[in-house]
């Protein structure tokens, strides 16, 4: 008995010493580039026990004591000790910082050391180089081609299912596809997207075309338009390029580890040599000056020898960085050298984690591009042919409706998922639940502006909209009443009708626009979706709002009706014009219209018509049949379509406009003769790490004697709202020109400054400066102190510019919460004009990166 009872003593025992064990887990990261660190080896001091951690960086085991004390220890990091508690064992960030290593005979200390440019090694490794870069561009062949697959996912980060109740939720069945991540990270998708295609690249003449095999894509985004969200996508993820200076990213512009000014703008590191797919590589390691700019930390691994060669890059953003929602993100990218010593791109790689706020777990993306089948051998007929071809992507007939052997069939392995199941079955299972339909609908509404009358996309024949018009007020017409509606493609693929009916109830007039198009080219989504070749006739009778041109928004959208001063400049307009419009791949769109038009005056807006004695008389009305001439260049334009309008994604190429309006007096009842050419540029100049500029610029001339309302009357902005192309601090027809020329110049510094100020810059708010202008003139001709016969009088308030052109400018701050912009805005001369504002603050709201 005794003897039992010592053992059954001895077993109580160790299972009071087996029950003290603690788990200890978390994750090694490099302390300078936030890079997560395989393979770390990491010991509890004074014994043999001890783990390493995975691919991820991340380990967790079970130590002796929850007083133990680590050793953490990584070939080129200094060795680190790491005393627990009972409160500190759980979501460790462990970050190593780089030792002090000698290559050849340099000694670098990366760390908080002072960093030196001159006669620093890893600076003149950089610049040979910067030097080299293009020398091995596969782009340098006759011919290019490969195949490319992309996959896109969107998913709910670090998704836990809730504890089950024992009554089942609606909503238990999600649980189902949840998937894991390769660092062991649970995300529920909600959108996800895969496309095959195949590219060919011809250098002479320069030209490119992507001959898409097959897309699939579902999800939550499937209420936007698809081809808008596909061009949004590939813009925020583009395919990084790090032989260039700058790298568009997140509809930024970020500075590559190779640019020009790499040297000015990032300390490196040569920091050890190994071996990457069987090649002797140098660890060439990078991290910006200012870690608030817009770069990159990270590794390069470069080949030991002398062609300089990127076997594979790391990218990271650093922590600190004046980039929004992006709390973390990873490009990993791997090239293949060919036997010539092309360099050849085999995957680019990019996972990015988006947070609203710290708190939140926020939203996981990945893009995921794998090259396959590369080849420089002259393509064949087929491929040859498609250079023929005006688009630059073609999609294959089928390519929409491939099955699942397809994909199977072309999906490489490290796209696979762990769970099976489809994002589309997801879908189809949430839409299946009234409430979840509701709110997708009324999403969908918000965004778009238009109520469907069915809730199958393919059987919604009609919408309703825009609904942001449907209320709206101005000082003539009191509160105004629209309602108005579209036919969609699935009613006819070429065949659209839309129109409205408004009805104001200070004027109690009835107003109503009535439309309908036919387009030579059958619509998938939308009638003005790119690019458009199509006929239109419209009949109109609304209220016309004189020297207030509504270029980026609707006249009575709602948020418009706050304004600083009345609006009663204003006449009623009457007119029915026939439009003519084709656009092409390239760029070059052109088109022509047939307008006859009735202006009415009205007493804000009096039209008091000079005779041959120079007697002033009031007139009603005046009649015009005009011919306008279109003109467009703007290739390489990326946009998001909607269903009336095209909101661009970036401004990268030139935009040239050029337009010509005439008309013969007497000739289909017109009151004049009438001869005026517009032409205007635009472009945006990106500044590396400096910011962005987008220059506006415009010119015109009215060539013939007309009344006012066919002059020149400046675009006045006299809402409180950020208005592009528009004069915030001029009242509507305070100046009237038949001559003008006009800049619009604003300087995006993206936290220039404000990043180097301590306190501020973890604000992460963002420096505007903006300076616009018109240099006007009023020939004698148009001028009615002439009382010239058939010419205006001009309305009370309106006055004429000098040789000194009108002048205003704005200094501002964006990214205020991440998504408002205020600005104070001056005018800076003719302040002597009674009526006008001299300052003021505008706002606007706009989210991005």
């Amino acid at each position: 008995m005794r003897k039992f009872i010592l053992f059954l003593g001895s077993l109580l025992c160790l299972g009071y010493v087996q029950g003290q064990n603690w788990t200890v887990q978390g994750v090694v990261t490099d302390s300078i580039t936030g890079e997560a660190l395989p393979y770390v080896s990491i010991l509890v001091k004074g014994t043999t026990t001890g783990s390493a951690t995975d691919d991820a960086g991340r380990f967790s085991f079970a130590v002796p004591s929850a007083s133990a004390t680590l050793e953490i220890s990584y070939m080129g990091y200094r060795t680190k000790e790491l005393k627990l508690s009972p409160r500190r064992l759980r979501n460790l960030n462990v970050q190593l910082a780089q030792s002090e290593i000698t290559l050849t005979d340099v000694v670098i200390k990366p760390g908080k050391e002072k960093y030196r440019k001159k006669d620093n090694p890893a600076v003149r490794f950089v610049k040979q180089m910067i030097a080299s870069r293009e020398a091995n561009d596969p782009r340098n062949h006759d011919y290019f081609q490969y195949d490319q697959y992309e996959k896109i996912i969107i998913a709910l980060n670090d998704y836990k299912p809730k504890e089950k109740k024992a009554k089942p939720g609606k909503f238990d069945f999600v649980e189902e596809y949840i998937d894991t991540l390769d660092m062991g990270t649970t995300i529920l998708p909600v959108s996800e997207k895969e496309r095959v295609e195949t590219v060919y690249y011809r250098r002479e003449p320069h030209s490119e075309r992507r001959i898409v095999r097959g897309s699939k894509s579902s999800g939550v985004d499937d209420v936007l338009s698809r081809d808008g969200v596909q061009q949004f996508l590939n813009e925020v993820f583009r395919e990084v390029n790090i032989f260039q200076n700058n790298i568009p990213l997140f509809l930024q512009r970020f500075v590559s580890p190779l640019s020009d000014i790499g040297p000015n703008f990032y300390k490196y590191y040569l920091l050890d040599t190994l071996q990457v797919e069987g090649q002797k590589c140098v660890d060439l390691g990078f991290v910006p000056f200012v870690s608030e700019s817009f770069g990159f930390t990270g590794h390069l691994y470069v080949t030991l020898d002398s062609t300089f060669f990127v076997q594979k890059t790391v990218l990271n953003v650093p922590k600190d960085i004046n980039l929004n929602f992006v709390s973390h993100m990873q490009i990993e990218q791997t090239f293949r050298r060919t036997p010539d010593g092309t360099r050849i791109i085999t995957k680019d790689d990019i996972g990015v984690n988006f947070k609203i706020n710290e708190k939140s777990k926020g939203m996981y993306a990945r893009r995921l591009n794998i090259y396959s089948n590369q080849s420089f051998a002259v393509p064949g007929a087929e491929a040859l042919a498609a250079f023929d071809d005006p688009s630059p992507t073609i999609i294959q007939k089928e390519a929409y409706r491939r099955k699942e052997e397809f994909w199977a069939a072309n999906r490489p392995q490290e796209a696979e998922k762990r769970n099976p199941k489809s994002v589309a079955e997801l879908m189809s299972r949430l839409r299946a639940i009234p409430v979840f339909a509701i709110t997708e609908k009324v999403i969908g509404t918000m965004v778009s502006g238009y109520i469907p009358t069915n809730k199958e996309i393919d059987k919604n024949k009609f919408e309703l909209g825009p609904m942001n018009s449907t209320i709206s007020g101005n000082a003539i017409e009191g509160a105004r009443f629209r309602v108005g509606g579209a036919t969609t493609p699935m009613l006819h693929k070429r065949l659209f009708f839309d129109g409205y009916a408004a009805f104001g109830t200070r004027d109690r007039k009835m107003k109503y626009d009535a439309a309908v198009e036919y387009s030579f080219l059958n619509r998938k989504q939308y009638p003005k979706e790119f690019p458009r070749h199509s006929i239109r006739f419209e009949y109109m009778y609304d209220l016309n709002k004189l020297g207030q041109h509504y270029m980026y928004t609707s006249k009575d959208n709602v948020l418009l009706s706050i304004r600083r001063q009345k609006d009663t400049r204003a006449t009623y307009l009457r007119n029915a014009e026939l439009s003519y419009i084709r656009e092409h791949y390239n760029g070059i769109s052109y088109g022509a219209v047939i307008r006859n038009l009735r202006e009415y005056a009205t007493p804000w807006a009096e039209f008091n018509r000079f005779s041959l004695d120079g007697t002033a008389l009031p007139v009603g009305h005046y009649d015009m049949t005009e011919l306008e001439l279109n003109f467009r260049y703007g290739h390489n334009e990326k946009f998001y379509q909607t269903r009336t309008s095209r909101i661009p994604i970036t401004f990268d190429a030139w935009v040239v406009n050029l337009s010509h309006t005439m008309a013969l007096k007497d000739v289909l009842g017109s009151s004049y003769n009438y001869q005026r050419t517009e032409f205007g540029m635009q472009k945006r100049f990106w500044f590396s790490a400096f910011g962005y500029l987008d220059a506006i610029i415009k010119a015109g001339k009215v060539w013939t004697a007309v009344p006012y309302p066919l002059l020149i009357l400046p675009n006045a902005n006299l809402s409180y709202t950020i208005q592009p192309e528009a004069y915030t601090n001029m009242n509507a027809l305070e100046f009237i020109n038949d001559e003008y020329a006009s800049w619009d110049l604003t300087y995006y510094m993206n936290g220039l400054i404000l990043n180097r100020i301590p306190l501020i810059k973890k604000l992460k708010w963002r420096e505007v400066i903006c300076f616009r202008g018109l240099w006007g003139h009023l020939t004698e001709k148009n001028d009615p102190a002439s009382r010239a016969e058939g010419l205006y009088e001009f309305p009370e308030g309106t006055y004429r510019l000098g040789k000194t052109p009108y002048m205003e400018a704005s200094v501002g701050i964006e990214n205020i919460f991440k998504f408002m912009r205020l600005d104070y805005v001056w005018r800076l001369n003719y302040l002597d004009n009674p009526g006008i504002q001299r300052r003021g603050v505008r706002c606007t709201m706009r989210i991005n990166f």
